[in-house]
C-alpha cells in the first residue's frame, strides 16, 4: 500500500567507508576500484546461488527446473548472464543491500550533485556467467538502457572470479562520462569478440585501459562510462554480479506509459538500499517472478559439441 502523499520512507543507515581521495576519483574518472571488499565466504555464497538459480531451485515462471543427473558445469556453460536474478533469489537480493557496498554508494552516486543526501536506489541486478570462449559486450554506456534523470546511474560490479585481461575483464575509459554525451550506436562487425549487443562509436578508443582485479573486489562506474569487455579466453568462468542503482531523488523513466511524459515517468519496481526514499508515498510495484536469459553465439559450439544441432 502507498504510503500518504510526499511522505518519505524509512531512513536506512550504512556504513561510509571511503575517504574524500576515493570520492574525488570516482567523480573525476567515472570509476573505482574498491579490493578486498567481499570475504571468501560471501564469493563461495553467490557462486552456489548462481547454481542454485540456474537449475530452477528458486520459483520462476521461465526457468525449469534441469535433471538431476545433468552437473552444474552443464548447467552454466550456455549462459552468458542472468537478469533480474533478485527478483526470484533472496540471496541475490541480499547482495543488493550489502550495507558496505550501499554505504559506498551513498557516498559516489551522485557526489557530483552539490545538494545529494546519499539516498540510493537499485533497480537492475545482472549476474555474468561468461564461461569459457564466450564473448563480451562491445563499447557501451549503461544509460542507454537504464535512463536517469540526475546522471547517477551507477553500476557496483562484484568480481566473484579474478577478471584479467585472458578472461574477458573490464576496460574503461577514464573521464569519458563527464560530458553526459550519450554516443551514438551502431551494429559492430565482430561477432566473434562481442555479443549481440550493438557497440558505441565516435571517440578515442585509444585511452582504454584495462580494470584487472582480484576475486572479491569491487568496481563501481558512472552510467556515462563508456566500457567494454571482450570474449572469455581463459580456461574458466568469469563470474561478475553488477547491480545497478541511482540517486534515490532521481525518477526512473526506463520506459512510458499511458498519460506519462518523460519527465514525470518513474517506474517503482526498485529496492531502496541507502537514505530515504523520497518518493515512497507512490508505493513500489512487486516484481514478477522471472529472469533474463542472455545468451550468445558460443552457445552453437556448445550445443553442436552436445550433439543438438
Amino acid at each position: 500500500m502507498a504510503a500518504s502523499k510526499m511522505e518519505s520512507g524509512p531512513e536506512i543507515a550504512v556504513p561510509k567507508p571511503l575517504d574524500e581521495a576515493q570520492v574525488r576519483f570516482f567523480v573525476e574518472n567515472g570509476y573505482l576500484v574498491v579490493p578486498d571488499l567481499m570475504e571468501a565466504a560471501e564469493l563461495a555464497e553467490l557462486k552456489a546461488d548462481l547454481v542454485a538459480v540456474a537449475r530452477g531451485r528458486y520459483e520462476c515462471e521461465n526457468i525449469e527446473p534441469v535433471p538431476v543427473d545433468m552437473d552444474d558445469q552443464e548447467v552454466l556453460e550456455t549462459i552468458l548472464c542472468i537478469h533480474q536474478p533478485h527478483f526470484i533469489s533472496p540471496i541475490i537480493e541480499k547482495y543488493v543491500r550489502h550495507p558496505t557496498i550501499c554505504g559506498i554508494l551513498s557516498q559516489i552516486t551522485a557526489a557530483h550533485l552539490p545538494h545529494w543526501d546519499g539516498s540510493v536506489k537499485c533497480m537492475q541486478s545482472m549476474y555474468f556467467v561468461k564461461p569459457p570462449d564466450f564473448q563480451g559486450q562491445a563499447w557501451h554506456q549503461d544509460e542507454i538502457y537504464i535512463p536517469t534523470r540526475d546522471r547517477s546511474l551507477i553500476g557496483a560490479w562484484i568480481a566473484v572470479d579474478d577478471a584479467t585481461v585472458a578472461n574477458g575483464c573490464l576496460y574503461v575509459i577514464p573521464g569519458s562520462h563527464k560530458t553526459g554525451y550519450l554516443y551514438p550506436q551502431r551494429q559492430h562487425e565482430n561477432p566473434d569478440e562481442f555479443d549481440f549487443a550493438p557497440e558505441s562509436y565516435g571517440f578515442d578508443e585509444s585511452a582504454e585501459v584495462p580494470v584487472e582485479v582480484a576475486a572479491g573486489t569491487l568496481v563501481f562506474f558512472n552510467g556515462y562510462l563508456l566500457h567494454r569487455s571482450y570474449k572469455n579466453r581463459g580456461d574458466a568462468y568469469r563470474r561478475v554480479l553488477v547491480n545497478h542503482y541511482c540517486n534515490a531523488w532521481s525518477l526512473l523513466p526506463w520506459s512510458i506509459e499511458e498519460d506519462e511524459r518523460p519527465a514525470t515517468a518513474d517506474r517503482r519496481n526498485v529496492v531502496p538500499v541507502a537514505g530515504a526514499d523520497p518518493y515512497a508515498w507512490k508505493g513500489y510495484k512487486t516484481p514478477p517472478k522471472s529472469v533474463g536469459l542472455r545468451h550468445c553465439k558460443a552457445i552453437d559450439a556448445v550445443r553442436a559439441a552436445r550433439g543438438e544441432g
